[in-house]
């Protein structure tokens, strides 16, 4: 009986542990804190405003509309595709300087620990090893309107 009792103990305890340990820290793409908001921006990338957007590499932050806590990040990553990417660190808290930003026209750097990432493919390069959060979008190539939506 006692060591039945042990052992539903121990295997209760491992079970609790690993809830706790899972339930901390970070989710698959941002630490648990990063903000959840709404994210509904239309860009007409026939206005001059946008026309940025118009070459492959081209990038502009998104500060209007819907488009989350501290803004949006969008690139063209070729002919069809583009990256949209929250200005919030993917990686620790919102605090002062962690609002993310593009360095040379190639990556996108956390100005409070210089975690960086490439611009045009979200990959870790420096301190985190988590990508910057993206949104989906659809992109009317005959209207050359882009919509982003979460």
């Amino acid at each position: 009986m006692k060591k039945t009792f042990s052992i539903l103990s121990i295997f209760t305890l491992l079970i609790f542990s690993n809830l706790s340990i899972n339930s901390c820290g970070s989710t698959d793409d941002t630490v648990s804190c990063f903000p959840s908001t709404p994210i509904n921006v239309t860009l007409n990338l026939n206005l001059p405003a946008y026309n940025v957007l118009n070459q492959v590499g081209g990038w502009m932050y998104v500060n209007e509309q819907q488009s989350g806590t501290r803004g949006l990040i969008i690139v063209r990553a070729s002919d069809i595709n583009f990256k949209v990417y929250d200005r919030n660190a993917p990686h620790i808290c919102p605090d002062n300087n962690t609002t993310l930003e593009v360095k040379d026209n190639i990556s996108i750097i956390c100005p409070k620990d210089n975690a960086t990432w490439i611009l045009l493919t979200g990959q870790p390069t420096a301190v985190s090893s988590v990508p910057p959060k993206t949104y989906p979008y659809n992109y009317d190539p005959t209207g050359k309107i882009l919509t982003v939506y979460y």
